[in-house]
């Protein structure tokens, strides 16, 4: 850390200091050579014989921050002042149910939509299939530009659409960076659920209350149906130096995957047979996590339609001395079962505005896809 504190003489000023950038020189093509050397398969390979989705989470945050300082990298200096930094996960759309774990992948990926501080970047996952590179994610990432010490904001190079497709892009990154402050805005922390998101919570409070009884709390599950509060699964994970990334951190991919496995595993038990994901959305990296860490980690079925999962996973760190716990992440994954499951019920107010958060995160999803 010592000798990125010498860097800090190379952080601009100002924005305006910094030589404009192109999509295309921060344009970033990778193989995964599934398929052409086998010995890297076995740590990909899930019980399923298909690729695990968490280590490909893991290569997509790598690819982000390789791609960020790609965009703002200076000719006369051999190394960037600049700390990278995975701020959010905006979202990842699936096309394919499987990745198959003999077949090359391809990553693709640019930076897309850049703020003073920030940058939007668009990664694209493709498989080999009969000699051809068929489509599998497509990810959108915001990252963040600190000093060298990881402790204040730091200026990046502005981006210059090149054709009217890039104007349209660079349009879109904007329109993201206003939607997320839209839903920031309205979240149910912050606001009242609205007046048709009442409705629903009171009718689902009328069909759980028993009929026979006239009783505001004798509560009666409906049938084919599972109450929220036994609809979860909680994990923990002591953060060894092997997660760490070069700010002594732990690194943000290693999170995901933990996350994704935990999630899946909830969604597993929750619905009785195999899930698939389908999309993840909206996580926050609200804190860094430290080496030493106690990670807690609680996966939360929050909203069910048909055979959709919607699983929310909370996670935070336990400081042993202070024994006080701070929230790191939030995460939302979407899954698919392979059999129509339970509808999950909230009891409490507090599991009632889970349920509608996980109503607004699938409705969010399904216009999507």
């Amino acid at each position: 850390m010592q000798e990125r504190k010498a860097l800090h003489t190379l952080l601009a000023k100002q924005q305006e200091d910094l030589p404009p950038r192109r999509m295309k020189d921060s344009y970033l093509e990778v193989i995964l050579p599934l398929g052409s050397q086998p010995e890297i398969r076995e740590k990909y390979l899930n019980v399923h014989n298909s690729v695990r989705f968490g280590r490909i989470l893991e290569d997509l945050d790598s690819l982000g921050v390789l791609i960020c300082y790609t965009h703002t990298k200076q000719e006369m200096q051999p190394r960037s002042p600049l700390s990278i930094v995975t701020a959010l996960v905006d979202k990842i759309n699936l096309c394919k149910k499987i990745i198959y774990p003999d077949c090359d992948i391809k990553f693709t990926g640019n930076v897309s939509w850049v703020g003073k501080t920030s940058m939007e970047v668009k990664m694209h996952m493709l498989q080999l299939h009969d000699g051809d590179y068929s489509p599998v994610l497509d990810a959108t990432f915001v990252m963040v530009a600190r000093d060298p010490e990881n402790k204040r904001p730091a200026f990046v190079n502005p981006l210059v659409p090149e054709t009217p497709e890039e104007e349209e892009i660079f349009k879109q990154g904007e329109l993201n960076k206003l939607k997320r402050i839209d839903f920031s805005t309205a979240s149910l922390l912050k606001m009242a659920p609205t007046a048709e998101e009442r409705n629903i919570v009171h009718d689902i409070f009328l069909n759980t209350l028993d009929t026979r009884t006239v009783s505001f709390r004798s509560r009666k599950l409906p049938p084919n149906s599972v109450w929220m509060e036994d609809a979860k699964l909680k994990g923990l994970q002591i953060c060894h130096p092997q997660e760490r990334n070069i700010f002594n951190r732990i690194f943000g991919g290693f999170l995901m995957r933990k996350a994704f496995e935990l999630a899946w595993a909830t969604a597993c038990s929750y619905g009785g047979s195999r899930p698939f994901i389908v999309s993840v959305d909206d996580i926050m990296f609200q804190r860094p996590v430290e080496v030493g860490s106690l990670l807690l980690l609680s996966g939360q079925v929050c909203y069910t339609e048909k055979n959709y999962i919607q699983v929310r996973v909370h996670s935070e760190v336990y400081d042993a001395d202070t024994r006080e716990h701070q929230t790191t992440n939030i995460f939302h994954f979407t899954f698919i079962s392979e059999n129509e499951v339970p509808r999950v019920v909230p009891k409490t107010y507090g599991e009632s505005m889970l349920y509608l958060d996980g109503k607004r995160h699938f409705a969010a999803i399904m216009k999507e896809i």
